[in-house]
């Protein structure tokens, strides 16, 4: 989702709702502790350049249960990081404390809207230069038999 797209949302919601993944609502009480911009510039695998840009929401829980964000508030904030940072309209990614085993981490997301909530969504690694890595490509799964094996045998039981 980009930031124009949040930014048109945002204009119509009386409350923000964020789901994870999983089904679960992020606490009513969070914050978005930072709007930001991330330029990443990296050499991948196959010795290529490349940059990537986003734009970051950071949430956060605390424990002042009391605490709720207005849409017209996190608005202001984008408005401000627009001009401050000069962020264009770029891909949104969401940071949210998350767990993986017995750790907290911090987990990164891609995000949606569903009419009524905004949905981190899960981003995957990938190899941006598989064609230089040697990676084989995934062979195509068949039944045996799903296969039509009347075509080469005979009804007599001699198969050519």
């Amino acid at each position: 989702m980009k930031l124009s797209e949040v930014k048109i949302v945002l204009k119509k919601l009386d409350t923000i709702g964020f789901q994870l993944p999983n089904g679960e609502l992020v606490p009513k009480h969070f914050h978005v502790t930072e709007v930001g911009k991330i330029t990443k510039r990296f050499i991948d695998c196959g010795g290529v350049v490349r940059n990537e840009e986003v734009v970051n929401f950071q949430l956060w829980n605390a424990n002042d249960y009391d605490h709720r964000l207005h849409p017209e508030k996190l608005l202001n904030i984008i408005e401000l990081s627009e001009k401050i940072l000069n962020i264009e309209d770029l891909e949104i990614e969401v940071e949210y404390q998350g767990e993986i085993g017995n750790s907290q981490t911090i987990g990164k997301f891609g995000l949606d809207f569903d009419g009524k909530n905004f949905l981190l969504s899960s981003k995957q690694t990938n190899c941006l230069a598989q064609d230089q890595c040697g990676i084989p490509e995934e062979k195509q799964r068949v039944k045996l038999s799903d296969l039509n094996t009347e075509s080469c045998c005979a009804t007599d039981g001699n198969c050519c």
